[in-house]
């Protein structure tokens, strides 16, 4: 990038991965600006057909003659391959060309940011501070990982100078931001091959926390060990014990989470399953109290919050089967999962079809995942999903496969899914995985309901 312009004088822009769930958001909010918006991406999502229908044109070949104009903007993503004609071409070309990471960086340089960081539960977290923000009338525009149910999109417009953005660690991404309040959520291995080890992971957080404005203050989930280290203001949450902000009690009724805390007064009721949720609801309570939100309008906004999209999404839920579909990738992400739903449906059987993300996240973590899916009763593995990456020699689903500690398990394809599931007696259902496992989704509701 050889140029910078504010916001204000980009007029039009072009997203070159615009299909990917963080590039969508800042193009639907250019597009809300009244900026000419196109993108490229590789394959057609339901994600690319909805930006088309809000009028983004979206292309789907790498060829230069598909360009028509020039654009004052120019936004790629990590994931678009290094050989890619367009990449290539708007790198030696281009005057202002920046990662989604620095648009982001740009549009949140004059606000009041909350950020929101961890190796997992960052959406949900953005998402439900977005939430409380826009229901309680405090207001806030914000940039989600995820499509929230509430408002049916990862973009939520505003009319403050309050930003919600995901402070995410790939590529060292959360860097380029400032915030004025963070949020950490766990601090896990993951992207070793961006970082090597999980110290370099925590430094990387630790970093993180040292952009937050001096006089901000960063929310940490309790049992993240880099607390000592994090020289800003800290208040802690957990759903555990030893945190400002904890559980004080906790019921499920009807599939929903009822629950107190040690320094509110009033019941907070949680539409959606899993203890997890309930965390990560303690930290959005955190920050809407840190703004001075009333406690009545957080348990207002709190209970009419309906999750996000493939976040312990309920597709089914009868006596007689609940299926669930889920974007969890990490096994950290699995147990938490598996846990949350062991908790709402005790003593039933557990049927799993879990699709790999990532051949490096893979070979790194095939003996955490083996363990992760052993909790379960049965499952079914789908071939790595590769995303970004090229395979790597040796590394396959059955890595997985052979460290999950029973029989019941077994490697498919995903267009196999319905005719595996026609064999097997199915009484909860999981498709978890961040990759297209959720094409599935609408096959497995017609085949169980007709």
């Amino acid at each position: 990038m050889t140029n910078t312009k504010t916001i204000a004088q980009i007029k039009s822009a072009l997203f070159l991965g615009i299909g990917g769930i963080g590039m969508s958001a800042i193009a639907r909010y250019f597009k809300h600006l009244g900026m000419v918006v196109v993108g490229y991406d590789k394959t057609s999502s339901n994600l690319t057909e909805a930006l088309e229908k809000e009028g983004i044109q979206v292309f789907f070949e790498d060829r230069l003659d598909m360009i028509v104009r020039e654009f004052d903007l120019v936004v790629y993503t990590p994931a678009i391959p290094a050989n890619s004609v367009l990449l290539n071409h708007y790198k030696s070309n281009h005057p202002m060309m920046m990662k989604r990471s620095e648009v982001l960086g740009l549009i949140t340089k004059n606000a009041f940011t909350i950020a929101v960081a961890g190796s997992h539960g960052k959406t949900t977290v953005c998402s439900m501070i977005a939430h409380v923000l826009k229901d309680s009338g405090y207001d806030c525009t914000a940039f989600l990982g995820g499509i929230s149910k509430n408002f049916n999109s990862n973009y939520i417009g505003g009319n403050n100078n309050v930003v919600i953005v995901e402070a995410d660690e790939y590529d060292r991404s959360f860097h380029r931001l400032n915030p004025n309040i963070a949020v950490i959520t766990s601090v896990d291995s993951d992207h070793l091959d961006i970082y090597g080890s999980l110290e370099k992971i925590e430094e990387a957080f630790i970093e993180f926390t040292n952009k937050v404005d001096e006089e901000g203050i960063v929310f940490v989930q309790g049992q993240v060990k880099i607390i000592d280290r994090i020289v800003r203001k800290v208040k802690t949450y957990s759903a555990r014990t030893g945190a400002d902000l904890m559980i004080d009690t906790l019921k499920s009724v009807g599939g929903n989470s009822v629950f107190t805390t040690n320094r509110t007064s009033v019941e907070f009721t949680l539409y959606i399953g899993g203890k997890h949720n309930v965390e990560n609801a303690l930290a959005a309570i955190s920050v809407a109290m840190e703004l001075g939100i009333s406690e009545d309008k957080i348990a207002k906004a709190i209970a009419s919050f309906r999750g996000i999209k493939r976040r312990f999404e309920k597709h089914i839920e009868t006596a007689d089967l609940v299926y669930i579909d889920d974007y969890a990738h990490h096994p950290e992400e699995l147990n938490a999962l598996i846990d949350g739903v062991k908790g709402l449906y005790p003593g039933r059987k557990i049927t799993l079809i879990f699709q790999p993300h990532l051949f490096s996240r893979t070979q790194d973590l095939a003996v955490e995942f083996g363990k992760a899916l052993t909790q379960v009763d049965r499952v079914f593995l789908l071939d790595i999903y590769p995303a970004r990456e090229l395979p790597i020699a040796g590394v396959t689903s059955d890595l997985i496969l052979q460290n999950i500690a029973h029989d019941q398990k077994k490697i498919i394809k995903r267009e196999d899914i319905a005719s595996e599931l026609k064999q097997v007696d199915v009484d909860v259902l999981l498709t978890v995985g961040a990759g297209d496992i959720d094409r599935s989704v609408e096959l497995i509701k017609n085949y169980y309901q007709g």
